[in-house]
């Protein structure tokens, strides 16, 4: 069933594709070059992204088996009783046997919801109450793992691993896992290196995948940064671009991959899905990239602990 693929460095982030672009924009990824496509349930559109996998592969694009398809296990059904339902259910939107890594989305567990009810959940338990809050559930991780192991087991995912995870987590983690995580999923940027977490990962033998590696670009429209928060036009980064004859963005890509991370970045347009892949072909200097690395701000755009006490009315902090 499955080959010995590894995970390819750039991936199509598809968060915040809207569901009526997102077969379309899948397929033309593919058709570009992007061999690992990066998905949530909780993003709602896996249903339109395996009409944009089916259409390449039937259009001979390429092999399933040249692809790497992650998606990830959301908060609601991290009880062990719902762990597989909730794969399954994200294999038949994305018309896919297997999944090459299924992630745990966050470490928050929220109460179920049937897809009966409501699919994806999103994070607020009833949307129709006079204040919609989250309601955590009494999940321990450690269960949520022994589920996602027994994914594997039946030869439904390659892999596993998690999602933003800190090195305390991560520890435990480890201590119990019989099947080790494969992947860490972080935010990370030159506004958020997350050093030490990616060296703690790293130690342990698992590769890191960097999610929103340009920053702040994806979160302005969510009204979760600035618009003077944008890497994009930091100094250290136009003089690369200017040496290099490179966009500020392909710089930021670059220097996501010199540190040995994969990088997800999110778009929909053709010529930037090129740039963004089009990143082999020439590097950074050591002082570029430590240059780079140096305007670190430990600026979290994606923390639970600010997003949900302002959209969902519940504090639930998950980083110190």
């Amino acid at each position: 069933m499955c080959s010995d693929l590894s995970m390819p460095p750039v991936g199509l982030g598809l968060w915040k594709i809207a569901p009526g672009e997102a077969a379309a924009a899948t397929r033309q990824a593919i058709e570009i070059g992007y061999r690992h496509l990066d998905s949530a349930a909780d993003y709602g559109n896996e249903a339109e992204v395996g009409e944009g996998i089916a259409s390449a592969l039937q259009s001979g694009l390429c092999s399933r088996d040249a692809l790497w398809v992650t998606s990830k296990l959301w908060n609601t059904y991290h009880h062990p009783d719902h762990v597989r339902p909730a794969l399954e259910r994200t294999l038949a939107d994305l018309q896919l046997d297997y999944l090459d890594l299924y992630l745990i989305h966050f470490p928050i567990a929220l109460a179920y919801v049937p897809f009966e009810t409501r699919y994806p959940p999103e994070w607020v338990h009833d949307p129709d109450a006079e204040t919609p809050v989250m309601q955590p559930a009494p999940v321990p991780l450690a269960e949520t793992w022994g589920a996602m192991e027994a994914l594997v087991e039946a030869g439904l995912v390659r892999q596993i691993g998690v999602c933003n995870y800190n090195t305390g987590l991560l520890h435990d983690l480890m201590a119990y896992a019989r099947i080790k995580p494969s992947v860490l999923q972080v935010e990370s940027h030159p506004y958020l290196t997350q050093d030490r977490l990616i060296r703690c990962a790293k130690g342990y033998g698992m590769d890191v995948t960097a999610f929103s590696p340009l920053g702040a670009l994806s979160y302005r429209e969510l009204g979760m940064a600035d618009e003077a928060e944008s890497v994009l036009v930091e100094p250290a980064v136009l003089a690369a671009a200017e040496r290099l004859g490179r966009t500020p963005a392909q710089v930021v890509l670059r220097w996501g991959i010199q540190r040995g991370t994969s990088i997800i970045p999110k778009s929909s347009n053709p010529d930037r899905l090129r740039q963004n892949l089009d990143l082999f072909d020439f590097a950074l200097s050591a002082d570029e990239v430590a240059a780079i690395s140096a305007l670190n701000k430990n600026r979290r755009f994606n923390d639970p602990g600010t997003f949900c006490e302002v959209a969902f009315d519940t504090f639930y902090p998950i980083y110190d």
